[in-house]
């Protein structure tokens, strides 16, 4: 008797094949070549076979984080403690005018972050009188230069003595040579920009005034609604484009 791996052999299919069986016709012995040809056939090309390996995937451009580079149309000036460069934040409705920020080429959404504040018109004389206080509350967009709103970002603050002033600006007319116009409070803002985006700007959209003697709000184009400072910006690099051959 013969076991069911030693059927399934080559040398079993070459016996089967050369036996010279007085029933086994030319036909018969030519087909069951073919079996042990094919049965030895397949298992070396199975052998020889091996998987593609796909190529690895580019490794992803390390993230960068700077000042960026930006255009200020109203500078405020710089602080004269802090040495912050601080840029006011004009209402307006054409994205052009702006503060803008440019976003280099990058890789899923960068983010932009900056310090929000309000502008504050000091008095020593209403601070020794105690007639000094005031509360604002400034609202400003994010846009893209099609005039698409990112997103908005508020301050809120008090004033009521010099110590809500983040900083004396240089530059004025005032004692010591600071200018009478100061920012007061701040607020820490972050704008996640999308990947399409290589250019966003900055324009006020209102300011809410209160003070002792009444309160008012302001939207007027061209007046100052908040000041901005501290710009930083994150972001992955684009990779380069792909060089396409010239056809000859």
């Amino acid at each position: 008797m013969f076991s069911l791996r030693s059927l399934r052999s080559p040398r079993f299919l070459l016996v089967l094949v050369t036996a010279r069986a007085p029933y086994y016709t030319e036909r018969m012995r030519c087909a069951s070549a073919c079996l042990v040809a094919l049965a030895i056939a397949v298992p070396a090309f199975a052998q020889a076979r091996k998987p593609v390996k796909k190529p690895a995937a580019p490794p992803a451009a390390a993230a960068k984080k700077g000042v960026p580079d930006m255009t200020c149309p109203t500078p405020l000036g710089i602080g004269v403690k802090t040495h912050i460069s601080f840029c006011e934040v004009m209402a307006g409705r054409d994205p052009s005018a702006g503060v803008l920020v440019q976003v280099p080429a990058h890789k899923g959404p960068a983010t932009l972050t900056f310090d929000l504040h309000n502008l504050h018109l000091y008095s020593e004389e209403q601070v020794k009188a105690h007639r000094a206080y005031a509360r604002y509350t400034a609202t400003i967009g994010v846009l893209t230069m099609d005039n698409t709103l990112i997103s908005r970002a508020v301050v809120q603050s008090e004033f009521r003595v010099a110590g809500d002033l983040v900083d004396r600006v240089g530059g004025g007319a005032g004692p010591g040579g600071v200018k009478a116009v100061a920012p007061t409070g701040s607020e820490a803002i972050t704008i996640t920009i999308p990947e399409a985006e290589t250019q966003v700007s900055l324009l006020g959209e209102k300011l809410a005034v209160e003070r002792a003697d009444g309160a008012a709000t302001y939207t007027q184009t061209g007046r100052p609604i908040a000041v901005v400072s501290n710009f930083m910006l994150e972001y992955r690099p684009a990779p380069p484009p792909k060089v396409v051959p010239k056809k000859k």
